[in-house]
């Protein structure tokens, strides 16, 4: 089956919502602490374990070239998962609604510079995509027994624009 290229669009928290969340350090803090010294952005990212624990991984990974072809999706049933850029480098988030334990209608965003997105458990994403060469990400998701990850391969790849 032919797919219509998908037009990547710049990422807002709104329209990422039912996916994940989108969050950075823009605007102003929730609350200053440390004897004034620091501005914290409280409790920006919603992460659910099944079990198991949360732990911290760092991903160097080398970029794709738009357009890129998506060609699996995968998803994780007991974690949610978070990609925190080390770097001020952009990358290519794309997610889908699920259909009947497939992915369905897919989305694709571009964030800004240090900006990172966590995906709800069971959420369809393609695996990390930078958009610059020796990207660096502190990956936080689930570490513990069971199978976390499902895979969908796509016949023909389904095409990403900028």
């Amino acid at each position: 089956m032919e797919h219509a290229p998908l037009k990547a669009e710049p990422i807002s928290a709104e329209l990422f919502y039912p996916f994940g969340d989108v969050f950075d350090a823009e605007g102003s803090p929730d609350m200053i602490i440390n004897a004034g010294r620091c501005g914290r952005h409280h409790d920006r990212v919603r992460l659910e374990f099944d079990g198991g624990r949360a732990g911290i991984s760092l991903f160097r990974t080398r970029a794709v070239e738009i357009p890129y072809p998506i060609t699996v999706m995968e998803r994780h049933p007991l974690g949610a998962q978070a990609f925190i850029p080390m770097s001020e480098d952009p990358f290519l988030v794309v997610v889908a609604e699920d259909d009947d334990g497939k992915p369905g209608i897919l989305h694709a965003f571009i964030t800004q510079p240090r900006q990172g997105v966590s995906y709800l458990p069971n959420t369809w994403h393609a695996p990390l995509i930078a958009l610059r060469d020796d990207a660096v990400f502190a990956v936080v998701d689930r570490i513990g027994s069971g199978n976390n990850l499902q895979e969908f391969s796509y016949d023909t790849p389904v095409s990403v624009q900028p």
